[in-house]
């Protein structure tokens, strides 16, 4: 790999010196670093946290180049390589040490008084929530046109197993591989005995969220974002349709430790 794109998260990389540094590093060992992303790119260097590469994976939809993204926030769980690392992660994408993972996406489209919105795209989930008063939704679910059930929970998080990390577990659902094709529904704090368990969905599968009458006379607005972003209205009778998206985000992998090292590293859960 010879020609890169770095994408900066301008608050984490504020001076701009850990761009420079990467660019500089590149251009010294012969490569091309490519101020705007086209197909000659091989690589993008995400410079950031996890919010900062789903961007990444959203801006860059469709031109099909692997990302690996440098850690400067938090956590990290997406974003592999930590800050002392970066050298040694350079040197591995320049000698072809690396491997590509595909992970699917969800592609939800907003029906909104009837009428279908163009698709949003999401690489870890799409969370619909409560707008204005504190009030819970009522939802019914479909799947495959057939009536699943009828929820009343503060919101629902339909999660790819990328996502299955990110809000979904904060909502007591389960840890999924990564590389995994399935869709995932949690409700958070579900109101209704018996329904707050997670319901794993195959990938393939089609599911409708309608937003169900709250009270007699009174209006239920919601939002439903994408990976946290691009918030749509919906009300009563509105739906989104979720989907497998036909697009994936393609990362770069160097370590050769497993999923389950990983999560026992940086979710410290074992």
């Amino acid at each position: 790999m010879k020609t890169f794109h770095i994408y900066t998260n301008q608050m984490k990389d504020a001076d701009g010196s850990t761009t420079a540094y990467i660019q500089e590093y590149l251009l010294q060992k012969g490569c091309i670093c490519k101020e705007y992303p086209d197909q000659s790119v091989e690589g993008i260097i995400v410079l950031g946290g996890d919010g900062t590469l789903l961007r990444a994976a959203r801006e860059y939809l469709g031109m099909n180049i692997p990302m690996i993204g440098v850690n400067l926030g938090t956590l990290g769980y997406l974003a592999e390589v930590e800050k002392d690392q970066i050298d040694a992660a350079l040197d591995s994408l320049i000698e072809d040490k690396y491997e590509v993972e595909s992970r699917m996406m969800l592609s939800g489209i907003p029906v909104i008084s009837g009428s279908s919105m163009e698709p949003m795209i999401a690489l870890n989930d799409i969370v619909i929530t409560r707008k204005g008063a504190l009030h819970v939704i009522h939802f019914k679910i479909y799947v495959n046109g057939q009536l699943l059930s009828s929820y009343s929970a503060d919101g629902m998080i339909i999660s790819t197993p990328t996502g299955s990390t990110a809000y979904n577990l904060s909502a007591g659902g389960p840890i999924v591989e990564p590389r995994a094709r399935l869709i995932m529904m949690t409700p958070v704090c579900s109101h209704t005995l018996g329904n707050n368990r997670t319901i794993i969905l195959a990938a393939d599968d089609v599911i409708d969220i309608e937003i169900a009458e709250y009270k007699p006379g009174e209006k239920q607005e919601v939002n439903a974002s994408f990976d946290g972003r691009h918030p749509v209205n919906l009300n009563e009778g509105d739906k989104i349709r979720i989907i497998r998206s036909d697009k994936v985000t393609k990362i770069m992998k160097l370590s050769k430790v497993s999923f389950l090292e990983t999560l026992q590293k940086k979710m410290r859960i074992y």
